[in-house]
């Protein structure tokens, strides 16, 4: 389902962009600093604070100006009831503001809200990374409804990769409103890297001889007792003592609770609050392995050529799987192990997985994006309004880390 066009405003077009996390802010600050830099576009960025302490730590570091920032987070909140809370502070943002579009990024309750908000208002909606499935109504949960909801409210739908694409005309979307653009994760990782300006928190130097393991756990359907167990694997995991262990820790209570318990004095392991993104990169790359069941480290892994074992039942992210840069091990602690034991222990296989190539991205995500926009919109108003050069869609290179 589309939406109507408002009026445009005066000279630039007005784009909204809502995120609320951290991965939000990492994969819609390519396009936030795009359309900054472009005088097509008027960037409008509006934060919700769903991952408040988490957020403001890098959106400065990212190069990213917030013109709204909403209060809505309380402990322990049922999603119905920030659900609420987000449709109609958003919608007061919008009346204000009156963009031209808005820019909703992945599947959170934060994008929902926004493209449900936008939809009220009759404003069209951009959805980035749109198309990701995994056939699953509540794996993961709410992210998978989210992302369909969210799919039938967008106007524009910037797919990551041409199965995501597939996904959304199978589904009865136009094919002229889909779009392959690659993920901008790639573009911010690529973009952080080129800085150089991240540490990483890994204690032992190049020389110690420990295998540097990185890992992020922090899903709502792997909190509790799945996660305690996992957490227990991982310390039986250090305990072999050539690895060593960061785990930049999720600020929920519900991760707390389970992983600090079973992970926090372990001579092997560091366990430090979130990282803001750079150094998270740096820490990305100077790993050996990655334990995750975060869905963007599945993206970003494969660009460094780091193996990453997929701590969950579902992806929604296959195309790293298949091409053989990322495993789904799901989550039962002997699982776990094992997996990482066979990538640690066994050269030929690890060389295999760290040089299957990037699916994901070329770095240029963002740039397809604004083009596509600017010309959709020069279109509906029937006026000059310029032009950004058009790129061809995305199609992934073969070859190992430093593709692109």
């Amino acid at each position: 389902m589309s939406t109507a066009m408002p009026a445009s405003a005066q000279g630039a077009i007005r784009a909204m962009l809502v995120l609320g996390t951290r991965p939000e802010a990492i994969k819609l600050a390519p396009v936030a600093r795009a359309m900054g830099a472009a005088a097509l576009f008027e960037p409008i960025v509006v934060t919700t604070g769903q991952h408040r302490e988490m957020l403001h730590q890098m959106l400065g570091l990212l190069q990213v100006q917030v013109r709204s920032d909403l209060d809505v987070m309380r402990d322990r909140q049922q999603l119905s009831e920030l659900t609420a809370r987000l449709v109609e502070g958003l919608g007061e943002v919008i009346r204000a503001e009156r963009p031209d579009l808005v820019v909703v990024q992945g599947d959170t309750t934060t994008a929902l809200a926004g493209a449900l908000a936008a939809f009220y208002e009759r404003v069209p909606v951009a959805h980035v990374e749109a198309g990701l499935r995994t056939g699953v109504l509540d794996n993961p949960f709410p992210e998978e409804l989210n992302r369909r909801l969210i799919g039938r409210i967008a106007r524009w739908h910037f797919a990551p990769t041409a199965r995501s694409a597939g996904h959304l005309t199978a589904e009865g979307t136009p094919s002229a409103q889909v779009f392959t653009t690659g993920n901008t994760v790639i573009d911010n990782l690529l973009w952080v890297l080129e800085a150089g300006v991240g540490r990483s928190a890994f204690r032992s130097g190049a020389g110690s001889g420990l295998r540097k393991v990185l890992l992020t756990l922090h899903r709502r359907e792997n909190q509790g007792d799945r996660m305690r167990a996992m957490g227990r694997s991982v310390r039986r995991l250090a305990d072999r003592g050539d690895v060593e262990i960061v785990l930049p820790l999720h600020k929920s209570p519900a991760v707390r609770e389970a992983l600090l318990p079973e992970l926090s004095d372990h001579p092997r392991i560091t366990v430090t609050e979130p990282l803001d993104y750079l150094d998270f990169a740096a820490t990305l790359a100077a790993c050996d392995l990655v334990l995750t069941d975060s869905g963007g480290i599945q993206e970003e892994a494969p660009t460094l050529g780091k193996p990453a074992l997929v701590l969950r039942t579902t992806t929604e992210r296959p195309e790293a799987v298949e091409v053989g840069a990322a495993r789904l091990i799901g989550t039962e602690p002997e699982a776990v192990l094992k997996a990482a034991g066979q990538l640690l222990d066994d050269p030929d296989a690890y060389r295999r997985m760290a040089a299957a190539g990037n699916p994901f991205g070329d770095g240029r995500a963002a740039e397809r994006i604004l083009a596509q926009l600017a010309e959709d919109f020069a279109e509906d108003f029937g006026e000059d309004m310029g032009s950004l050069a058009p790129l061809a869609a995305f199609v992934p290179e073969q070859g190992g880390p430093g593709t692109y």
